[in-house]
C-alpha cells in the first residue's frame, strides 16, 4: 500500500462517513453491508481536462485510498473520450474543445500522480482510459443499444441539463456525457466485474444513469456513491489561489505554495480538512480542530498544511517548505524552499508592477499597482509607496530580494 493506517472502523463506509466525506449512496444499507462483508471492485472517473490534478481531486484520492487500505479494489478511470466532449455539470457554458494530442498527453499526466496515491499491480488498482471502447463504438449501434435506455424527459430534469438549459442552451455534443459515462460503468462491469461507481455530488445523475444501465443491460445490481466537495465555509470550492489553480504538479504549484495555501485556510475549516485531507486519526483532527485560541489554532493550520504537502510531495519536501515558512514567519528556518524567480542583470531595470506579475505574485500590473497603493506591497520588509517604483540592481541586498505580498505571500528574486 502506498498509504496505510490504523483502521478505527471495521467497515469502511462508517470511516467514510465519521470523516465527512459521504453524501449519499443508492441503496444505502445494502451497500453498506457489501462494502463490510465483501471486496468490491470500484471505479471513479477523471476527465484529462489539464495536464494536472488538483487539490479539488482530493476528496476522491483520499475515498479511493481509504476504500483501497480496506480490501477493496480501486479503478482510476482515464476519461480520455469522454474529455472529447466535456462534462456538463456544474457548468453554465461549454467545455473548451480539447485536442485528442493534449487530452492524451493529460491523461498520462494523471495516471502519473495517481501512482503516488494508490499501489497498482496484480490484484491491485487498476487504470483504464475510456478512449480505448467510445472511440470504437458504432454510432448506430450505441444509439439504438444504449440510447434506448435513457429518456429525454427524465434527462431534462437533471440539474446537469437544467442549469444549462436556463443559462442558454446545451448541445446535442455535451447532452450525450451522460449516456457514455453510464456506458463506461457497463464496460466496467463487463471487464472487471466492477459493481460501484463513486464520485463528488455533482456527478449523481450521471452515476444513477450508470446504475441504471448495468441493472438493463445485465440484469445485476450495481451501486453508485457519492462525496461532498471540497468547499470552504463559505461555500467555495477549494483549490483556487490568486495565481488560478492549486495543482499536485510542484512544476506548477511549488511545495511551499501548496504548504501556505493549506496554513491560510479559514479557521471554520480547519477540522474539516484535517478530518479528509489527512490520515491524523479521527480524535486527534477533532482536537487539534477545536483550539479556541490564536497560538493553538496556528499550530492546527500548520499541522494541516504540512499533512497535506507530506501526502503530496513526501515528508522531506513538506519539511523544507515548513522551514520556509519559518525563515519568514519567525525568522528561522531556511528560506531556499520558498517561491524563487531568478532573473539577469541585463532585466533590469523593470517596473515593479510587471515583475510582481512576472513572478506570478499578481495576476496583472493593475492588481499590483491597486496592491502597492493600498500598503500591501514590500521590498525587503521596506513597504512600497509608488507604484512606479523601478526595481534596480542597487535594490539587491547579497544578490535577491523578497517581494511580499499582504501578510503571508511571498517570492524571492535572485540576480544571476
Amino acid at each position: 500500500m502506498r498509504y496505510t493506517y490504523e483502521k478505527e472502523y471495521d467497515n469502511v463506509f462508517d470511516e467514510l462517513v465519521e470523516r465527512g466525506y459521504y453524501e449519499q449512496a443508492t441503496d444505502e444499507a445494502e451497500l453498506k453491508e457489501k462494502l463490510k462483508n465483501e471486496k468490491l471492485t470500484f471505479y471513479c472517473g477523471f476527465d484529462a481536462t489539464a495536464d494536472s490534478l488538483t487539490v479539488g481531486h482530493l476528496i476522491q484520492i483520499m475515498v479511493m485510498i481509504r476504500m483501497q487500505n480496506y480490501g477493496h479494489k480501486p479503478i482510476a478511470l482515464l476519461g480520455g473520450g469522454t474529455t472529447l466532449i466535456g462534462d456538463p455539470s456544474g457548468r453554465s457554458d461549454m467545455r473548451k474543445v480539447m485536442t485528442e494530442e493534449t487530452i492524451d498527453n493529460n491523461a498520462e499526466r494523471f495516471y502519473s500522480q495517481f501512482q503516488r496515491f494508490l499501489e497498482f499491480g496484480e490484484d491491485a488498482a487498476i487504470v483504464e482510459n475510456n478512449k480505448k471502447w467510445l472511440t470504437e463504438l458504432k454510432f448506430l449501434e450505441f444509439l439504438r443499444d444504449v440510447g434506448n435506455e435513457f429518456l429525454v424527459g427524465e434527462m431534462l430534469k437533471k440539474d446537469a441539463y437544467k442549469n444549462r438549459m436556463a443559462a442558454g442552451g446545451l448541445t446535442f455534443f455535451e447532452f450525450s456525457y451522460m449516456l457514455l459515462q453510464s456506458y463506461d460503468f457497463l464496460e466496467l462491469y463487463r471487464r472487471h466485474n466492477c459493481t460501484l461507481e463513486i464520485g463528488g455530488s455533482d456527478q449523481w445523475s450521471n452515476i444513477i444513469g450508470g446504475v441504471d444501465l448495468v441493472r438493463k443491460k445485465e440484469n445485476d445490481k450495481a451501486y453508485g456513491m457519492t462525496f461532498s466537495l471540497l468547499t470552504t465555509a463559505d461555500g467555495v470550492k477549494m483549490g483556487k489561489s490568486q495565481k488560478g489553480a492549486v495543482w499536485l504538479d510542484e512544476e506548477k504549484t511549488s511545495p511551499y505554495e501548496l504548504f501556505q495555501y493549506m496554513r491560510n485556510v479559514d479557521d471554520r475549516d480547519v477540522t474539516k480538512f484535517l478530518l479528509q485531507l489527512t490520515f491524523l486519526p479521527t480524535e486527534e483532527c477533532k482536537k487539534l480542530g477545536s483550539a479556541t485560541n490564536a497560538a493553538d489554532i496556528n499550530h492546527a493550520k500548520e499541522v494541516l498544511a504540512f499533512e497535506v504537502t507530506k501526502l503530496i510531495h513526501g515528508e522531506e519536501k513538506a519539511k523544507e517548505a515548513l522551514d520556509a515558512a519559518k525563515a519568514l514567519f519567525a525568522g528561522k528556518g531556511n528560506e531556499d524552499a520558498m517561491p524563487t524567480t531568478e532573473i539577469s542583470k541585463a532585466d533590469l531595470p523593470i517596473g515593479l508592477l510587471q515583475l510582481m506579475t512576472d513572478v506570478g505574485l499578481t495576476q496583472s500590473n493593475g492588481e499590483a499597482r491597486r496592491l502597492i497603493k493600498q500598503g500591501g506591497v514590500s521590498i525587503d520588509d521596506k513597504k512600497v509607496t509608488d507604484p512606479s517604483l523601478e526595481v534596480t540592481e542597487d535594490l539587491f541586498k547579497d544578490e535577491k530580494i523578497i517581494i511580499k505580498k499582504g501578510k503571508k505571500n511571498f517570492h524571492r528574486v535572485l540576480l544571476g
